[in-house]
Formats: structure tokens, sequence, C-alpha cells
């Protein structure tokens, strides 16, 4: 039986690097794979960028309303009609953004269709809310894996800190690509905690007594 993964960690861990490698693992003995990713990630456009400075081109994108087991039996069918073989395993990148319906439809594709389906992202926000994706692939899959990285201080990083022009900030929308002014540093929980001045979530901590 083929398994739903999920492989997340913070910012800069290498889930991207990972992806690809295991892309090309699978191609290197022969197999077919399909790669996607959701259209709300606009970084390389239709492409995996791994901080490494390899890319690839997605097979497909999904847009919020995109139903997940319909596109990937349309490329699934592609892929057999070009190659004579099955599709061996389907990757997706920045896996966050995907909804809950959508993460619902990687698990009937790896159990009715006996397809792995290796899911990548990060878990939460940079005010410590998990994304929907990620929150229903950790209810659901049955392999959850970190990738891990560290901080500046050198502990392990858990949290995404997001600064607009250099500067860390703790309010906004859940989803700014990272890019000229929005950018992000992985952090561990004491040096997001004194960035933030205690905020997580968006609360101060509160004492009780």
């Amino acid at each position: 039986m083929a398994k739903l993964y999920f492989r997340y960690g913070a910012m800069n861990s290498g889930k991207s690097t990972a992806l690809l490698q295991a892309a090309f693992n699978y191609e290197e003995r022969g197999h077919r794979v399909l790669l996607a990713k959701p259209s709300i990630d606009t970084k390389g456009d239709r492409s995996i960028l791994s901080r490494l400075g390899v890319t690839r081109d997605v097979d497909f994108t999904l847009e919020p309303d995109t139903n997940v087991l319909d596109r990937f039996q349309e490329h699934r069918t592609r892929v057999i009609e070009a190659f004579g073989r099955d599709v061996s395993a389907l990757l997706l990148d920045e896996a966050q953004f995907l909804t809950s319906d959508q993460v619902d439809d990687l698990l009937r594709i790896a159990l009715m269709d006996d397809i792995p389906v290796l899911a990548y992202g990060i878990r939460t926000d940079f005010r410590t809310v998990a994304f929907p994706g990620s929150r229903r692939l950790l209810e659901i899959a049955h392999s959850v894996e970190e990738l891990k990285t560290i901080c500046r201080c050198g502990r392990k990083a858990i949290f995404n800190g997001r600064l607009i022009d250099g500067r860390f900030v703790f309010d906004g929308d859940q989803v700014a690509i990272d890019g000229q002014d929005v950018t992000y540093e992985s952090l561990c929980g004491v040096c997001y905690l004194q960035e933030s001045g205690g905020v997580l979530n968006g609360r101060h901590h509160t004492a009780v007594g």
C-alpha cells in the first residue's frame, strides 16, 4: 500500500532540494514522477527553486479550487500514453498552501491509486499559526518527517520570522511570498520570542495570579 508523506521544516531547511533529489532518485532508476505546487507560490512561476541553484519545472500547478484528483489523473494519463508506464510517485512543493480538501485528495491518491505522495512544506506561518494544508497533513499523513535547519544562534530553528524592509513584523496576512520587500528568517523559539517581544500567535503572554 502506498503512503502519504509529509516532510516539513522551517524556511531554508532544504525542502525543495530534498524534493528534487527524491525526483532524481526515482528517475535515475527508470521511474516516472509528477511534480506539482500550488499556484499561489509565484517564486519561479511554474518552477521549483532550490536554494542550491537547482531548478525544475512542475508538471502542473494547483489553484485553491482545483480538483486534485482530476488534475492528477489528467497528467497521469499523459505519462502512460507517452511512456507506456504508470507514474511511480507524485511530489508536491509548498504543500502548506493546499486546502484541507486537496490534502484529503492526496491521501485518496495514495490509498486508492496506490501511488506514493510526497508533500513538502512548512508547518507554521510567521505568527506560529499552522497553515491549513500543513495542519491537515499532520492529521492524516502516514509519515511525518522534520527536515532540520539551524537558527542564527546555533539552536534548531522551528519558527519562520517575517521581515519587511529588514524589520521583523508579527501581524499581517498569512501568505506573503518571499521577494524583494518581504523576506524570512528561520529562528529557534528563544530568538523568535526575543524578536517578537514575547508575542506568539499575535498575543502577549499574560501572567496568572
